[in-house]
């Protein structure tokens, strides 16, 4: 099979173009920018594009498929060369579908945790060695690719993003795979320049309800009022299987659960995760897998890439860095981080770059969201403003939509090292969080220079 990739340079969709390399497909692809690490990989796969940007030449009748990521525009020249000579055009939740329509596709929607739930289930399915395909948003430790397609697995696990599918789809991507076992982790209003309300947003996660096959099941989060309507209103031809958080405590920085009266010590920690754990769980129950074998499997369980992840640590101070950016994830993980070290003082810094964060009308969802942190700090570029084509926000309608009256706001993110490496760290962590990457900031070099300052 020969297919290209335009807007190969994609987490998702180098990942796809990877794993389709390893199962012997003849890959080529083509962007205009690839960014580490997606450069670092295709180039290990003998799939990085000679020249950066778009050449309708690499198009011809001798390919079997084209596959086009969302960063592609409609008039990519690639892609109307495509179009013109009749070929197969997929987008990347299209094709993950074809290959998955014969197998049960267990399907992760929601807000945030879809990575982490994910995740979760894979490495239990990897302990209990029981195959499976997937697709993940997050690069896992012991898995080579975010994308594994074989001809043998019955099952697909597939993280299931509620953005669009491509230029020539606007359906949200988790609306195309048809889920027979599917989860609604939880619904906090993202992503508005594409679902402009937040009950055309809530719309989404109802018809994804609506698709999963008859007979199939919904696993989904009840502490979430409009999750726990749209679930409790959703077919009554499907199982539905509620859960919540695990009764669990701390001690001495490790959380730990509570199962059949053994106490069992994890290495993740924050109730966001604990729940996440719980909904996991009721997936591999739908899998097969006990409750036993699953906290066996659970306890060896460090983390999704960028999710609460330690970058390091000393005798008193702990660096982690997080993919949180709306009001509801910051909050969260924030929270998650106090209560695990409560004798230590915690410097946030989250970073505004998505849509939805960098828009004048969203920023007021932002206030209270870091009030339990004890120095929080926003920052914003106005160059990614630019390429958004977003208009202008100043410093100031910041500071008022945080509504917090300790915060730092910074535009250049070396006065934000600068602060940052001046800190006293004696009995402080530092938690950076971003789905971006602050301007260029090498967080693992940051969070060596801090723990080494102290």
């Amino acid at each position: 099979m020969r297919i290209h990739f335009i807007a190969l340079g994609g987490s998702a969709m180098h990942n796809l173009a990877i794993a389709l390399r390893i199962k012997g497909y003849d890959i080529s692809g083509s962007d205009d920018e690839i960014f580490e690490p997606s450069r670092g990989r295709l180039d290990k796969y003998g799939i990085l594009p000679k020249e950066e940007g778009w050449d309708a030449n690499r198009v011809d009748t001798s390919l079997d498929a084209v596959i086009v990521g969302m960063h592609a525009k409609n008039d990519n020249p690639e892609l109307l060369k495509a179009k013109e000579l009749g070929m197969k055009i997929f987008s990347f939740p299209e094709y993950l579908y074809e290959h998955a329509k014969n197998k049960t596709r267990v399907v992760i929607g929601g807000s945030h945790g879809k990575t982490t739930i994910t995740s979760m289930i894979l490495h239990v399915m990897k302990h209990q060695d029981i195959p499976c395909d997937y697709m993940v948003g997050a690069q896992l430790e012991g898995f080579e690719v975010m994308v594994k397609l074989t001809d043998n697995a019955k099952i697909m696990i597939l993280e299931g993003d509620e953005y669009l599918t491509s230029p020539l789809d606007l359906r949200p991507k988790f609306h195309i795979y048809l889920p027979d076992i599917a989860l609604i982790s939880g619904i906090a209003w993202d992503h508005i320049n594409v679902f402009p309300t937040f009950e055309n947003y809530v719309w989404q996660f109802e018809k994804f309800a609506a698709l999963i096959s008859k007979n199939g099941a919904l696993i989904y989060f009840e502490d979430d009022k409009n999750v726990k309507t749209i679930c409790g209103a959703s077919r009554k031809d499907i199982r539905k299987k509620p859960y919540g958080l695990p009764e669990y405590n701390i001690d001495s920085g490790v959380t730990s659960i509570f199962h059949n009266g053994e106490k069992i010590p994890l290495q993740i920690f924050g109730e966001h995760n604990l729940a996440n754990m719980n909904g996991a769980r009721l997936i591999c129950n739908e899998l097969g897998v006990s409750d036993e074998d699953f906290y066996t499997a659970i306890q060896s369980f460090a983390g999704a890439g960028k999710r609460l992840e330690k970058l390091g640590e000393n005798g008193h101070s702990t660096v982690f860095k997080d993919f949180a950016h709306s009001p509801s994830k910051l909050l969260a993980t924030a929270k998650a981080v106090k209560n695990q070290f409560p004798d230590r003082e915690l410097v946030a810094c989250m970073e505004l770059h998505t849509y939805s964060s960098l828009s004048e009308k969203f920023l007021s969802h932002y206030k209270g969201c870091m009030d339990d942190v004890d120095f929080p700090k926003v920052f914003f570029s106005p160059h990614a403003l630019q390429l958004k084509r977003l208009e202008p926000i100043t410093t100031e309608q910041v500071k008022d939509a945080f509504d917090n009256p300790k915060l730092q706001v910074y535009t250049d993110s070396k006065e934000l090292l600068a602060g940052l490496l001046k800190t006293n760290w004696r009995d402080k962590n530092l938690l950076m969080m971003s789905s971006g990457n602050f301007d260029g900031v090498d967080l693992n070099l940051l969070a060596e220079k801090v723990l080494n300052n102290n």
